[in-house]
């Protein structure tokens, strides 16, 4: 048993230390492309990355690096144990939209890989919701019995909600820095026009929803039937002794 977990946490260490390296390693690059790369693409040639592109490649490594130390400090300073198999779909995740996404720009070179990767986010933060409740309920020391069906719902609709929060903060940062996160541009720069310009938003938004629906379809399954699928997702936190 304490084998078992010596190698998760390497393993976890490992991982995590690969998708770091990948975050830090280009930095410097991007740097040097935003002082140096046009502003806009006056060739119309796709493939051709202009300055909002490396500001975006920037911000979201930038925002990978903190993420990728958000569980540590949680669970140094908050008490919070993150499942192993949550922290690897966490890491990975980070690894599919930073790094492969902006970095490589699979966005555009693998057909619906931003579609794959807000399925499955859709998918985790569902089962995050169902966290949600349990740390919630413990925290109050509510001692309300929630059904299966109540519990289920609120994991759908915090997994939305946070879809939702996601596109606001892509639309405003799009709108602030110029960026072309919401993809209303084609890759040469080209502005989409009329309902063209709302397909990737919406797609996301629905992605999210059904990805969220699955997992939360399963997590109600599991607690009506008493299945026992969600233990190896759910957060805890240590009780105060």
């Amino acid at each position: 048993m304490k084998e078992n977990m010596k190698n998760t946490r390497n393993f976890k260490k490992i991982i995590t230390n690969l998708v770091l390296f990948s975050f830090v390693f280009p930095l410097g690059i991007i740097i040097y492309k935003i002082f140096t790369s046009p502003t806009v693409n006056s060739s119309n040639i796709e493939n051709i990355k202009v300055k909002s592109d490396y500001v975006l490649m920037l911000l979201q490594c930038l925002l990978g690096i903190i993420a990728l130390f958000i569980p540590k400090f949680l669970s140094k300073n908050k008490k919070i144990t993150i499942p192993s198999l949550m922290y690897i779909f966490y890491v990975v995740f980070l690894y599919g939209a930073i790094f492969l996404g902006e970095v490589r720009n699979f966005y555009y070179k693998v057909p619906h890989w931003d579609t794959i990767l807000h399925t499955f986010s859709g998918f985790a933060i569902g089962a995050l919701g169902f966290s949600v409740v349990s740390l919630l309920t413990k925290e109050k020391k509510l001692g309300i019995s929630l059904s299966p069906f109540f519990i289920s719902l609120f994991a759908l609709c915090f997994a939305v909600t946070m879809g939702v929060l996601w596109e606001i903060y892509e639309f405003s940062f799009d709108g602030v820095l110029g960026l072309n996160m919401q993809k209303f541009a084609l890759e040469n720069g080209s502005n989409l026009i009329g309902r063209k310009a709302l397909v990737d938003t919406m797609k996301d938004l629905i992605v999210d929803f059904l990805g969220a629906f699955v997992m939360c379809f399963i997590g109600f399954i599991s607690m009506k039937y008493k299945k026992g699928w969600l233990e190896g997702l759910l957060i805890t936190k240590e009780e105060k002794k």
